[in-house]
């Protein structure tokens, strides 16, 4: 059977199809939001409107690469995080769009969430299924977070860490529009620091499962007015990053030995982190550049889950 998973983030309207009898995607498309040059996000409003404008197109074009009339539940992530209170209006376009197709259907309708959609689909991406009976650390590192969890597989989340001030995509998508890249900046960002072949020492502020990345913004301006080209700065930015999640992993690693650790969220797609991050983390798990759109994956694979349709098992 397949199941459908619809992901409306302050970010981009993303959608995918898992086929539970293969255990594989069937296809995923994601369309970013909009945004003006020079701005940094959109009103929640504005992030509601272009979701319900884009799902329609986003629908037409995953049924043309899927059997709309094989889906048997829909996934949808409903709110930000599985937390008390956790609540953005932006997710309100894909519930309701998921409630009517679930409802002219007559099929279940999962609601879980941004967060557990994300480390769902880092889960999948490992290839290893057992992943989501045991306890794992997952790093969740976006526009929106920079969190360590503690995961018994999407059900349990136990935070271990955050940042006290800046989140890792804001640094980067605050650089870039600085640059003069559009929103969200980070494949740009990426793109100029692989031109750049001098060495870089990123200096961290880590306390733990702590971090602040707030410097970060202020480093990254003082070096551009040193006149340091934009590739270097770039790459800077970035190995920050991936040099905070080193220290912080190994924290988390010092008091839960053996664990594996998992990088999910859009920051995570750099290549330029996850080399530097692979050669210094044991067991360091990443989803693949070939999902578009692991969000919506990973909440298609929860709704087949949530069924009982894909029976994920660690024996």
């Amino acid at each position: 059977m397949l199941t459908l998973g619809i992901d409306t983030s302050n970010y981009a309207t993303s959608l995918a199809v898992f086929d539970t009898n293969a255990g594989e995607v069937v296809c995923d498309c994601k369309k970013f939001l909009p945004v003006k040059p020079g701005q940094m996000g959109l009103r929640q409003s504005d992030a509601l409107f272009h979701h319900t404008t884009a799902l329609p197109q986003l629908l037409r074009e995953v049924s043309e690469k899927a059997d709309f009339s094989a889906i048997k539940a829909v996934g949808v992530s409903a709110r930000p995080r599985p937390v008390e209170g956790s609540y953005m209006p932006c997710f309100l376009a894909g519930l309701n769009a998921a409630t009517s197709f679930a409802l002219a259907r007559g099929i279940p309708l999962v609601e879980t969430t941004h967060q557990q959609g994300h480390i769902a689909a880092a889960l999948f991406a490992t290839g290893e299924s057992k992943l989501f009976e045991t306890q794992t650390l997952v790093f969740h590192v976006s526009g929106g977070t920079t969190d360590l969890l503690l995961c018994d597989g999407v059900e349990k989340i136990t935070p271990l860490g955050t940042s006290s001030d800046l989140y890792a995509g804001q640094a980067v998508d605050r650089l870039g529009v600085k640059l003069g890249f559009p929103f969200p900046a980070g494949a740009y960002v990426s793109e100029q620091a692989a031109l750049c072949s001098e060495k870089v020492r990123p200096k961290v502020s880590v306390r733990g499962m702590e971090c602040s990345l707030s410097g970060l913004e202020n480093q990254c301006a003082k070096l551009l007015s040193q006149g340091k080209d934009t590739a270097y700065v770039c790459k800077y930015c970035l190995l920050c990053i991936g040099e905070t999640l080193v220290r912080m992993a190994n924290a988390a690693l010092q008091q839960h030995p053996g664990l594996p650790v998992v990088f999910a969220g859009g920051v995570m797609s750099s290549d330029l982190i996850r080399t530097y991050v692979t050669h210094r983390v044991p067991c360091a798990y990443f989803v693949p550049g070939k999902f578009a759109s692991d969000n919506a994956i990973g909440i298609s694979v929860l709704a087949a889950k949530e069924n009982h349709a894909w029976p994920i098992s660690s024996t």
